[in-house]
């Protein structure tokens, strides 16, 4: 006799009758947010208290891709859409829109965005999309400007949809995209190199001076430009930080292997640690050359 397979959790009412239909989502969403007989967790939840697991949800994502995980990824989506699935359900309870209401938004702006696919603009080439797309955007922000609930004193800008929200590094990039589209931009990358040594002489000043507020905006000053070097480099600063992260991880925990194996793990001083520190280093970067005088399967040797 073999064992029973684990019973799956009982969906609400005709949920059931297909899990890979959005509307059991939706239904287990509402069961979960039942005052009476639903999660207490979720029932005391609300827009801001969410927003923070949402924007975490994104990044799960962004790490899945990042890792080639193709299990990961299709999980980590799936709570990322929980996210869209919980704000619609609470925006719904309040009576301003429902889920529904969130697909044919998105489905009018995707073809409002992409008049060379779904109007009389098909065959335009790749600039010309590109312009098009700017132009729309440009018109939205000013529809938006103009509705009743935007300030009334506030004048349309390109930064109206720059969301505060976003995590820095990224808003400042987007900042100076914005900011390039009317010609406010350094030339290249190499220009932009001459700020961030600017800057970093400034923060120096600022160090030299002891004054923690003038050192805190330089600081500020410095990475928005490093944003913006990567900008002109057509690289993303949050992924260019992520890697350095990574790999910064990555060697510590072979500095840290190091201590135990060499040093049983004691105290050690700071000349000791930095000549274990040049020394992962050079393991990483002996481990990854390729030596050009080993001959490959293909070489012939003499």
């Amino acid at each position: 006799m073999t064992d029973a397979a684990p019973a799956r959790p009982a969906l609400p009412d005709d949920a059931a009758a297909d899990r890979r239909d959005i509307r059991a989502l939706l239904r287990v969403m509402a069961r979960l947010r039942d005052p009476e007989s639903g999660c207490p967790w979720d029932v005391a939840q609300d827009f801001s208290t969410i927003a923070p697991y949402t924007i975490e949800e994104a990044y799960e994502v962004a790490d899945a891709i990042d890792r080639g995980s193709m299990a990961d990824l299709v999980d980590e989506l799936g709570d990322l859409l929980l996210q869209v699935v919980f704000h619609a359900r609470m925006a719904e309870e309040a009576g301003a829109f429902a889920f529904p209401d969130v697909v044919e938004a998105i489905v009018t702006k995707m073809i409002r965005r992409h008049p060379h696919v779904f109007a009389e603009d098909g065959g335009a080439d790749q600039d010309a999309v590109r312009r098009r797309w700017e132009d729309i955007k440009a018109e939205e922000r000013a529809a938006k400007a103009a509705r009743a609930d935007a300030a009334p004193a506030t004048a349309p800008s390109l930064l109206d949809d720059v969301g505060r929200a976003m995590p820095a590094l990224m808003r400042a990039a987007k900042l100076g995209k914005r900011a390039a589209r009317i010609g406010f931009d350094w030339p290249d990358a190499r220009g932009v190199l001459d700020k961030v040594a600017e800057e970093t002489t400034e923060l120096r000043e600022a160090m030299d001076a002891g004054h923690h507020d003038a050192v805190r905006e330089e600081v500020g000053d410095l990475l928005f430009s490093v944003a913006q070097l990567a900008r002109k480099l057509h690289l993303d600063p949050e992924d260019a930080l992520r890697r350095a992260d990574a790999k910064f991880e990555r060697r510590f925990r072979a500095l840290e292997a190091r201590l135990t194996a060499e040093e049983g793990g004691g105290p050690i001083d700071a000349d000791r640690l930095e000549a274990l520190w040049q020394a992962v280093k050079a393991s990483e970067a002996e481990a990854a050359r390729i030596p050009e005088d080993l001959p490959g399967p293909d070489k012939e040797t003499t």
